[in-house]
């Protein structure tokens, strides 16, 4: 039978290639490629690679997506109505603060921060992270990721930067780069795997990676992942918090033996976050922010501070896009997380499809709240994961899969027999 007679209504040809090459390109591609540069291997011949990647892939999904809407039924989620409603408004400040001479390189900031979100959102609306040939290329990712970091690290700092042989310097991407490339691999490979011992392994593998990256927010988000994880999976919900509450005790009294045989770097900052030049940096542009709120609550004061000088946190949102759009991006993230903690994460039958989403929305909000910007791009990543898994459990009911012998043909086992006299078969 033909391939277009055997795919479901509305189902395009290589839908499936197009997102995930986008999202591989997009993060283990943005790693490797920024690692040619750093080590004199390539020139800045796409220049930083995210923006340029983003753009060319743009057209093909956001067709494929619109192509879904028309001829998949109900392939409309309420979140989906909700994330375009919040980047309509989110367009709509830009494009007036724009018109009235705010600052050029904001406006194109944040320009491309919807292009990312909305890149983000029609990747994860689509693919198929649980596909073997994906998880393959992911995890052959993940360990190409941690071999490069751990080969290239000096005194336990990943920084290709230091190597001084880079052609385009100015070009190379900062930690934080890197380290989001091998989170966001990290993030959707993992749910998925569904062994204790294989989820062990690549905790021992990616927790070290990220140290020596450096990145904190990221290094945290992945820590706060695990339990999470492991507590959904756990058959005995309540051992697995005694067992944690026991390792977390564990490591408090032996701190000072476990902080000498690390390596220092800035992740021991996070020990004593005074002592960190970076956190009182963000410290004070926090402050900045929330003197900017109090001085114009209601429509916020977009682009009021130098680029890159924002408030690191979700009230940024509240600086640019005033009181509304701060609380219409925490109804869309937090409304969806709380249906999912009462309707999903305790529920007896587990789905990497719903672990992904969980993880998704916890990770990106407990970024939102200590470290990233409102524009950050995980916000569309998961929403259209939400969505995807929201379609799914109303129209194909989800379950885990099942590894069992398939059932018999005939309920009585005489009947695949033929009998004396029987008709023969």
């Amino acid at each position: 039978m033909p391939d277009t007679a055997a795919r479901a209504p509305g189902t395009l040809r290589g839908e499936q290639a197009w997102a995930t090459a986008a999202f591989t390109l997009l993060f283990p591609g943005f790693f490797f490629y920024h690692t040619a540069l750093g080590l004199g291997l390539s020139g800045a011949f796409l220049g930083g690679f995210f923006a340029i990647v983003a753009l060319v892939f743009a057209p093909p999904l956001c067709f494929i997506y619109g192509y879904k809407l028309k001829f998949v039924p109900n392939f409309l989620h309420k979140s989906d109505v909700f994330f375009g409603l919040f980047l309509a408004y989110f367009l709509a400040v830009v494009a007036a603060n724009a018109g009235a001479g705010a600052n050029p390189a904001i406006v194109n900031n944040h320009l491309l921060g919807v292009l990312f979100m909305v890149m983000l959102f029609v990747i994860f609306r689509i693919a198929d992270f649980d596909a073997p040939a994906i998880r393959r290329a992911l995890l052959a990712c993940l360990l190409g990721m941690s071999a490069v970091v751990f080969t290239y690290s000096v005194d336990g700092v990943f920084y290709l930067g230091a190597l001084g042989v880079a052609r385009d310097p100015q070009s190379l991407a900062t930690y934080q780069g890197f380290s989001r490339s091998y989170l966001v691999t990290f993030m959707v490979f993992i749910p998925y795997t569904r062994a204790l011992r294989w989820r062990a392994l690549l905790y021992l593998l990616g927790a070290p990676t990220l140290f020596l990256n450096t990145a904190r927010s990221e290094f945290v988000a992945m820590l706060f992942l695990i339990p999470i994880i492991e507590l959904y999976y756990s058959k005995y919900k309540m051992g697995a918090v005694v067992l944690f509450i026991l390792f977390l005790a564990a490591i408090n009294i032996n701190i000072e033996a476990l902080l000498s045989a690390l390596p220092d770097n800035r992740m021991l900052e996070l020990f004593d976050l005074s002592q960190s030049s970076s956190a009182n940096k963000r410290h004070h542009l926090n402050v900045l922010g929330m003197q900017t709120i109090a001085a114009n609550p209601i429509w916020g004061d977009y682009g009021s501070y130098a680029p890159g000088h924002y408030a690191h946190n979700v009230f940024s949102a509240w600086v640019d896009l005033g009181i509304f759009g701060f609380f219409f991006l925490l109804a869309v993230l937090i409304i969806p997380t709380i249906g999912l903690v009462l309707k999903g994460y305790f529920q007896h039958q587990t789905s990497g499809d719903f672990l992904l989403v969980f993880g998704l929305t916890c990770s990106t909000l407990l970024l939102l709240f200590t470290s990233h910007y409102f524009t950050d791009m995980m916000i569309g990543a998961t929403l259209g994961a939400y969505s995807k898994y929201r379609l799914g459990r109303k129209y194909v009911p989800d379950s885990a899969p099942d590894f069992g012998p398939p059932p018999l043909r005939h309920p009585d086992f005489r009947q695949t027999v033929s009998q004396p006299g029987g008709p023969r078969s």
